[in-house]
């Protein structure tokens, strides 16, 4: 009498062969989607410091100045404000915000900058300045610093 045996299953070589392709496929997907999820926050951030600076304008439309300048947080800005953080000085003395009593509140500065060392900081004044560096040490209240780029 003869038995039939049934293969059912996979073998070894075909369950490493599967597994070997997808750790291929991994180490290429994961770095991209890493970088596009950074991009992603930085173009938020992007947004959150043009809405600032819109609310800026407006500000000074109405007082004639953007001295005592308080943000209104939008879902742009609540969103961006989750991986930045957006500082919004007086631009004549960057030690003042523009709530601040001394503050002279002609020009202003705001400055969006993360923890995340592959990720863009981001500045933009009222005298026309607008950079972005990924280097954190080489932005400051007033210029980018070397390795800068225009957005």
């Amino acid at each position: 009498m003869k038995i039939l045996f049934s293969n059912k299953g996979f073998t070894l070589i075909e369950l490493m062969i599967v597994i070997v392709m997808m750790s291929i496929l991994l180490t290429i997907a994961i770095p991209s989607y890493q970088y596009f999820i950074r991009k992603s926050w930085a173009s938020k951030a992007e947004q959150a410091v043009q809405d600032i600076a819109l609310q800026l304008d407006r500000h000074k439309a109405r007082n004639f100045n953007y001295q005592g300048f308080n943000y209104t947080e939008n879902e742009i800005i609540q969103v961006a404000k989750q991986k930045y953080d957006l500082s919004i000085v007086d631009g004549d003395d960057v030690s003042k915000k523009l709530t601040d009593q001394g503050a002279i509140g002609r020009n202003w500065v705001i400055k969006a900058s993360t923890d995340d060392i592959r990720n863009y900081k981001f500045l933009m004044t009222s005298t026309g300045i607008k950079c972005k560096n990924l280097d954190a040490t080489e932005l400051s209240f007033s210029n980018c610093g070397a390795g800068s780029e225009p957005w």
